[in-house]
């Protein structure tokens, strides 16, 4: 699911501050100056774009005592291509530069390679000599961490390298470092997470002998990962009654106009979807479908 993978990397970058920094200079090879703190700061740019525009998260890199700012990254979690992006993100490195007045870096994180390589397209800003070419953290660049000691030190790096690679033929010994290794460090919120996140990336054989090794069949622990499965769910059950409706109505041999199919399948009201099921089995015109009738 979409918004839960967006979450979860959301919430890792946010959870280990010292993240977007390790990933730049470890994964990209990108210059980090050095630090003594990392911390998450406020991602409202509500000054500049609308308040529904934010970035996904921004960390400031800080030095000694006085905390000196030596650097701040723009985080941005990209799943699918947003047209919108191009113009924002610029927005995002200059609001971010002119609050924390310092080098600013936008570090662009997705687990899908084909989004990699759009989001890694320079952006022409218009200003002559001001082209904004986005750091790109792909599943390429993630680490695959197999081991249970590199896991329990960066439980955020071992769940990243299962939602990077958990499709792939090291899936299992990533699981694996993870239970091994991790899960006993955190706290019980974090562990409970983590190990939904890790568990839901992997290919159903790594889970299968995963879940074996527990004893049991594995059941989501954290009110985070339950709360998206059924809302998952719910949208199935909704997706797949708005089909049912004008799947009655093509059957009968009734056109179904587009204004009647686009409210169909914006519907997300399943008792509204019921009564039109029935409805579009007795009906002589699929109009007559959105026909409020008082029942």
């Amino acid at each position: 699911m979409p918004s839960m993978t967006h979450e979860a990397l959301v919430e890792l970058f946010k959870n280990r501050p010292t993240l977007a920094a390790e990933m730049l200079h470890d994964a990209l090879g990108h210059p980090v100056p050095t630090f003594t703190e990392a911390r998450v700061e406020s991602s409202d740019l509500a000054e500049i774009v609308p308040s529904d525009r934010r970035a996904d998260v921004v960390v400031v890199l800080l030095v000694g005592e006085q905390q000196r700012r030596a650097m701040a990254i723009v985080v941005e979690v990209q799943l699918g291509v947003d047209p919108d992006k191009p113009y924002v993100w610029p927005v995002y490195v200059t609001q971010t530069r002119a609050r924390h007045r310092c080098p600013t870096r936008l570090l662009v994180v997705t687990i899908d390679a084909k989004m990699a390589r759009w989001s890694a397209r320079p952006i022409d800003t218009g200003h002559p000599g001001w082209t904004l070419t986005p750091l790109v953290l792909g599943p390429q660049g993630v680490p695959v961490v197999t081991d249970a000691e590199q896991a329990k030190a960066a439980p955020e790096v071992a769940v990243l390298s299962a939602m990077a690679h958990g499709q792939s033929e090291v899936a299992e010994a990533i699981g694996v470092a993870f239970f091994s290794g991790a899960a006993d460090e955190l706290d019980e919120e974090r562990r409970a997470v983590y190990g939904d996140l890790v568990l839901s990336s992997l290919n159903a054989a790594a889970r299968r002998k995963l879940e074996a090794m527990m004893k049991s069949g594995y059941q989501f622990q954290s009110e985070f990962a339950r709360g998206y499965v059924a809302k998952g769910r719910q949208e199935g059950i909704v997706e797949a009654k708005a089909h049912d409706v004008l799947a009655i109505l093509e059957a009968r041999g009734l056109e179904v106009p587009a204004e009647v199919r686009e409210r169909v399948l914006a519907s997300t009201d399943i008792d509204e979807l019921d009564r039109w099921i029935r409805r579009a089995a007795v009906i002589s015109d699929a109009r007559e479908l959105l026909v409020t009738t008082g029942s």
